[in-house]
Formats: C-alpha cells, structure tokens, sequence
C-alpha cells in the first residue's frame, strides 16, 4: 500500500483529474448557487426599496443633513407624543401627558414627563416605545410600568416615565 504513494503514475493520474473536476464543479455546483444568491438579493433589494419609500413617505425630514452650529428640532412632549400616537394607530383618547417644566442641574438641562397609555396591546405599546426613541435619541424612559386591563385578553395601562436631555 505504501509503493502506490510513491508511484509517479498516481499523481500524474490524479492531478490532472482533480484540475478537470474542478471547473465541472464550479459549473454545477458554485454558479447555480451564486446565481440564487443573486436573485435572493435582488428580492430583497427590492423590498428594501420599498420600505425606504414608506419611511421616507412618513418622515422626509431623515434625508436632510444636519448643520453642527444650528440646534436641533425643538423638542415639546404633547406633539412628540401625539405624533407617534397617530403613527402606531393609538387614539388621542387613549393617552395623556403630562410633563414638567425643564430644568436645569449640573450644567445639563433635562425635562420629565409621564404618559399613560390607558388602553393599549402589548403590540402598539412597543411600537410606540421603538418609535419615540428611535426618533428622540437624547429621551430615556425611565420606568414603565404595565396594568393589565381585566376582562381583556390583551389590553394594558401603560405608565411611563420619561426625561428629555437638552
């Protein structure tokens, strides 16, 4: 058995096989799988097009850069809240704020302001959390708190805490 690897016929055999087996390989197995891979990306290109379309239909302010030296969009709890209330389909009825003066401490300037959402899904309640934050970076909810709602099979109070760094 150990004379068959010191035959020079086995590797001028062998060697020309594998180099011929090689592009059949790539020709059968590695380009039908490239060319799926492309049309998966190409789908979801597509989609993401799409979404981008939706989100910028919602908010076209996001494409527009941001000057260093002038100060953001003015900050106010009552339209902040209710605008993402409307986006996550949650009624006006359903929700009140209340928030407090700002205020200033260690040379920071923060305001705080509880919401109750008196009557929410589980679903609403966390698309409403992702939203307002993702859009209000310098907001921090500082505690919630979660009531379910007897006789329902999913509804909640929601009360919130939150504080806005200037």
């Amino acid at each position: 058995m150990k004379d068959i690897y010191r035959n020079p016929m086995l590797y001028y055999i062998l060697v020309p096989c594998v180099a011929a087996l090689w592009p059949l390989l790539v020709w059968i197995v590695y380009l039908p799988a490239a060319k799926h891979s492309f049309e998966e990306e190409k789908k979801l290109y597509n989609e993401a097009q799409l979404k981008i379309a939706v989100i910028l239909g919602l908010d076209s302010t996001r494409l527009e850069l941001s000057d260093p030296n002038q100060a953001d969009d003015k900050f106010d709890y009552a339209t902040t809240v209710s605008g993402v209330a409307r986006r996550c389909n949650i009624p006006a009825t359903d929700y009140t704020v209340s928030s407090k003066p700002v205020r200033a401490s260690g040379g920071k300037k923060s305001q705080s302001a509880k919401v109750v959402l008196k009557q929410v899904n589980i679903t609403s309640f966390a698309q409403f959390l992702s939203n307002i934050q993702l859009r209000w970076a310098s907001l921090q909810c500082d505690t919630v708190t979660l009531t379910k709602k007897k006789g329902l099979p999913d509804m909640w109070k929601v009360d919130l805490d939150f504080k806005y760094y200037y």
